[in-house]
């Protein structure tokens, strides 16, 4: 069952004359909510870098941007039926989803990373998973990612639906992959002790996908603009380092 977190609501307006008032658009944007820092909730309260980015989103694009949350492994059908319009939960840009979807811009330039318990001496980095048990979140890109490696048969690959899923599974697994800049918060707040085993392994760019239809398309359209104008004003990398402490709304070149 679906739960809504409305961040946005339709102001009534009051007009002279015989004009009915214009409602406002709604977007429906579906995410896990247990995927700290990104979406999660605390106190009952929906939030993260995602929602705070897309009720920025929907105040620049003149939309109520309406939260669905579900499983992440159930996004993109729920995306594909129809039933939500697009998924703010770190969905990277992979070609069989560009096959699938419109994309925007991407918003999050990250990477993969290993993540292991402290002093663990065998994994120092990707190229030490041969032989191990490896958690990742079900139906992300970075199950992808490993079963890619040309040593992928050699791994063994579990999926969790939530990063702290991932976290309490260290007591059955080796480690777990996921973003760069979640693995580093997750180490701080885990009640484990946690490190990081290398340097990211692959670069991800996170975008908003949206069907592709006619609809979807201008809907891509107009939050992609609402994306860029928050770029270009500071807005998303405001929003960065109030979660993360840096910009990763764009390649540290940049």
């Amino acid at each position: 069952m679906l739960k809504s977190f409305v961040a946005a609501t339709a102001a009534a307006l009051t007009l002279a004359g015989p004009a009915a008032a214009q409602e406002t658009e709604t977007l429906r944007v579906g995410m896990s909510g247990g995927y700290f820092p990104f979406t999660f909730v605390q106190q009952d309260e929906l939030q993260g870098f995602e929602v705070d980015v897309m009720t920025a989103v929907g105040e620049e694009a003149d939309l109520d941007i309406a939260f669905e949350t579900m499983s992440f492994s159930g996004l993109i059908g729920a995306l594909e039926a129809g039933r939500i319009d697009t998924i703010a939960n770190q969905i990277t840009i992979t070609p069989e989803r560009e096959a699938a979807f419109v994309f925007t811009q991407p918003y999050v330039i990250d990477g993969a990373q290993v993540v292991t318990r402290e002093g663990n001496d065998e994994i120092e980095g990707v190229e030490d998973l041969r032989g191990k048990t490896v958690a990742v979140n079900l139906g992300s890109n970075f199950e992808q990612l490993l079963r890619d490696l040309p040593y992928a048969d050699e791994i063994d690959i579990r999926t969790y639906e939530s990063n702290i899923e991932q976290d309490t599974a260290l007591g059955r697994v080796d480690a777990f992959v996921m973003d760069r800049v979640s693995s580093a918060q997750v180490i701080e707040e885990s009640p484990l002790p946690l490190e990081l085993a290398g340097a990211p392994f692959s670069e991800i760019r996170n975008a908003l996908p949206f069907r592709d239809t006619e609809e979807g398309r201008a809907m891509r359209d107009r939050v992609d603009a609402a994306l860029t104008a928050l770029r270009e004003d500071g807005t998303l990398g405001e929003i960065s380092q109030k979660w993360f402490d840096s910009d990763i709304t764009r390649r540290a070149a940049e």
